[in-house]
């Protein structure tokens, strides 16, 4: 994904945030969760058509990064799987895989351990730095 081109994404209201997403294709629901302190086109923008080709892609901006606005909430990971669990109910998805990379790999577990209903396969890139 071309940072320059203009965006199609949207916003929806949960849990109190304006949560920025884009979607992107059609067929089985796949959500893109990005790192920390980057953005869903810095982390997933040169994979993110052929994601499409096969799959609906929904790649959400998570509480202070890229379009989606911090707040005064604590940024735990529990609050984060929160608002996706939130997103995708509106978005009317009963059950999704997910690809989550550092931080999003996390709130993607977390989700999991939460809502297995929800959750169909996981994909978690975690690095370690050390």
């Amino acid at each position: 994904m071309d940072e320059n081109r203009a965006r199609t994404g949207a916003y929806a209201a949960v849990n109190g945030l304006r949560i920025y997403y884009e979607t992107h294709g059609s067929g089985r629901p796949l959500v893109l969760l990005h790192g920390g302190v980057i953005t869903l086109a810095r982390t997933f923008g040169p994979v993110l058509p052929a994601l499409a080709k096969n799959h609906q892609v929904i790649g959400i901006e998570l509480q202070g990064h890229g379009h989606t606005a911090d707040s005064e909430r604590e940024m735990t990971l529990e609050n984060l799987a929160s608002d996706v669990e939130a997103l995708l109910g509106k978005l009317g998805i009963d059950q999704a895989d997910f690809f989550g990379f550092s931080l999003g790999g996390m709130v993607s577990l977390e989700l999991a351990i939460r809502h297995p209903e929800l959750a169909g396969r996981l994909a978690t890139v975690i690095p370690f730095l050390g």
